[in-house]
């Protein structure tokens, strides 16, 4: 199906990633001009870039530096004007289990710069530029996480920043970008477990994904194809024009996680027992 995304320009952060290169191949397939923003992994985006071709170029910015954001937003105006579509796909997963009563602060605003500074940074400078061309659509898709739905344990930060932007920031935008653009939209996607380079150590562990999957119905991991795909929808005016506000969970039908195993439960201690009159 044509996505009528043909000439649109569109900057996905994080590009270089397992779902930010899935969705840059896509969007290029369907006509799209896309920037591929890196930070670190320079190798990963110039390689990505070269297999898209010549509409495609790439950026370095860190994006948790408003100055860098600021600076980025400037050189694509200036090869490529209005950006018609923001991916805001970058994120960091902190390996390291910590609970609250041992997070360090400085982990704390670490996570929070990069998962959500970077996201208002980036979303402030892309309304603000819309507001300088004509054009009543444009599209905002913010990367979210399953762990906004449930949270997440020993990552209460990184559960924290993603619920921020998935929620608070999403309905709050998708009230503002109108102002500039008629019909603007903002939605967010929540990726469960995703096979990417991130999470490609995790996924030898038999019995971890065994364990992840209890709660799945379609009892798989998803592909990085599968959250490209549905970006691309929400991308689409021709698909989702009168679609804004929504948090869509892609997680093959994920309820929850497990918190116990049945072994660990003490059915003793299940509930209280009242006492009858005989």
């Amino acid at each position: 199906m044509d996505l009528e995304l043909e000439g649109k320009v569109a900057l996905i952060t994080g590009a270089s990633g397992g779902i930010g290169a899935a969705t840059a191949r896509l969007l290029a397939a369907e006509g799209v001009d896309v920037i591929v923003h890196y930070n670190s992994s320079e190798t990963r985006a110039k390689k990505l870039t070269n297999e898209l071709g010549k509409k495609t170029f790439s950026i370095k910015a860190d994006l948790s530096s408003e100055s860098q954001v600021l600076e980025m937003f400037k050189e694509i105006e200036k090869k490529k004007g209005r950006i018609d579509i923001l991916i805001c796909n970058a994120a960091i997963w902190p390996e390291d289990y910590s609970e609250i009563e041992k997070m360090t602060l400085e982990r704390w605003k670490h996570t929070m710069a990069i998962d959500l500074d970077s996201v208002f940074l980036c979303c402030r400078s892309f309304i603000q530029q819309l507001r300088k061309y004509d054009g009543e659509s444009a599209s905002i898709i913010i990367v979210g996480s399953t762990s906004a739905v449930f949270g997440a344990a020993g990552h209460a930060d990184y559960a924290a920043a993603k619920a921020a932007i998935s929620y608070g920031l999403t309905r709050s935008l998708k009230n503002e970008i109108i102002n500039v653009a008629r019909l603007g939209r903002v939605n967010a996607v929540c990726p469960g477990w995703t096979v990417s380079p991130m999470s490609e150590k995790y996924l030898d562990d038999e019995e971890g994904i065994k364990h992840i999957l209890k709660t799945v119905p379609l009892k798989k991991i998803a592909e990085s194809e599968d959250i490209a795909n549905m970006i691309a929808v929400l991308a689409s005016d021709k698909l989702s024009g009168h679609i804004s506000g929504e948090i869509i969970t892609i997680a093959g039908g994920m309820e929850g996680r497990v918190l116990h195993l049945p072994e660990e439960i003490d059915f003793s201690k299940a509930f209280k027992r009242k006492k009858r009159n005989s």
